[in-house]
Order: C-alpha cells, then structure tokens, then sequence
C-alpha cells in the first residue's frame, strides 16, 4: 500500500466528496476525488486507484436508488458512453501527465462556471435528444475513462431536462455504474492494477462506502445551497492549482 500520509490525506476526503456526490448530494462533484489525488500521486495511478472503490460505491448506489432511472436517456446515453470508453483506452497512453492536469483543471472550472451561470440565468427546459445526448454522454466516457470525471459532461446534458432529482440521480447512477464495471477492461488491459494499487484501493473502500451513506444523511439535514457553495469554491480552487501544475510541467 501507498505509505505517504500526505495521500490519504487527500484521498480519504476526496472518496468521501466522490461518495456524498454519487448519494445525491451536491449532485457531479465527484469531480473533485481525482484532481485532489492526483496533487500527491501521479493522475494515472490516481484514476486507477479509484476505479475499484467506484465499483463498490456503485452497488450501494445502485441499490439506494434502484428502479429510478430514465429508460429513454439510457438509450441514448450508453452507445455514447461506450465509445467514450474506446476512445479514452485507446488514448490512454497518449495523455501526458501535465495534459490530463490541464485537462481536468479545465473540466473542473468550466464545470464551476457553468454551474455559475445557469444559476443566474432561466435556461428553457429540455427534452432526451439523440444528438446532443450521444455527444454529451461520449466526452462523459472519455473523461471518465481518464480520470472518472464524467459527471460534468453528463450533467450538461441532464441537467437542462429538470427531471425530478430522484430520477436525475438514479439515471447517473446507472449510466456510471455501468460505464465504471465495462472500465475495468481496458484498466487491466493497460496494467493499471499492479498490487500496491489494488491493496491501496481495498483500503480506501471504506471512504468510499462512507461517503454513501453521509450523503444520504446530510441531503436530509445540512442546507444543500450551503453545501454547493463550500465544494464549488473548492473544487475551483483544486482546478486552478491542477491548472498551474500542468502549465509549470509544459514550461
């Protein structure tokens, strides 16, 4: 297992963020778990470390939300994922460290800005779309596929529709359990999972788990427009300094 207490000090908060997310609360923040690892530890190990306890996380998920998710979306939804996929294994290698920490740096404060925005302004309301939704749910697996930030593409795509926030979540929760299990192919294909992340990941699973059950907790008592403004502040934050780090690694 990874020694350094400076990463379980960033991982451990990160799965707990990533679980409350994948709860419901404070809905595609998960974003968050990997640009925070990766400060401590190469991003690739980091999303490779992760994908394991997002497989546990999902049964939990799964089963809190089970039976609510949107049929039509799935349609749409999941050949765009899987090709997401593809693409993201087959470029894999490609992506050079400080271009995933520039690339994450951008998804994570174009994602806060969007959130900005579309909360200051009345965005007329959508309905399930092939194109827009096979477009929107591709980059969803490519990012996903290098480092599980899938969250902020889908949700500009699901987000507009205004479904109740059951469904909303539920639909998530399916189209990224899926895409997490099919992921697990072309990780171990790229030797992704050497024993020192597997036994890093087993003991990080229960973070991960926690975080399941605290975002269930606090969806009931803690303000979520409160919450929204403390993890959007940070997670600009976490973008800026992931967007420094890779301009510093191109000088």
């Amino acid at each position: 297992m990874i020694a350094d207490p400076l990463f379980y000090a960033a991982a451990i908060p990160a799965l707990l963020i990533f679980g409350i997310s994948k709860a419901g609360f404070g809905s595609g923040l998960g974003i968050v778990a990997v640009p925070l690892i990766a400060l401590t530890i190469p991003a690739a190990q980091a999303a490779a470390i992760m994908l394991p306890i997002l497989c546990v996380m999902d049964l939990a998920a799964l089963w809190a939300y089970r039976g609510q998710w949107s049929r039509e979306n799935m349609k749409i939804m999941l050949p765009g994922g899987i090709a997401g996929i593809v693409l993201g294994a087959l470029t894999f290698r490609y992506v050079s460290e400080a271009g995933l920490k520039l690339m994450l740096g951008a998804v994570a404060i174009g994602f806060v800005l969007q959130r900005w925005i579309s909360a200051s302004s009345q965005i007329e309301r959508t309905t399930p779309s092939p194109g827009t939704g096979y477009f929107w749910s591709t980059v969803s697996g490519y990012t996903s596929t290098l480092a599980h930030a899938g969250g902020p593409p889908l949700s500009i795509y699901l987000l507009p529709q205004r479904m109740d926030k059951a469904l909303l979540v539920g639909t998530t929760v399916v189209f990224f359990a899926i895409m997490n299990y099919l992921k697990l192919i072309p990780y171990t294909l790229l030797g992704l999972f050497d024993a020192s992340n597997l036994a890093t990941s087993a003991g990080l699973v229960p973070a991960g788990v926690l975080g399941i059950f605290c975002g269930v907790w606090l969806r009931k008592i803690v303000p979520e427009v409160l919450f929204y403004r403390l993890c959007y502040g940070f997670l600009f934050v976490t973008g800026a300094k992931l967007l420094y780090d890779g301009v510093i690694k191109l000088i």
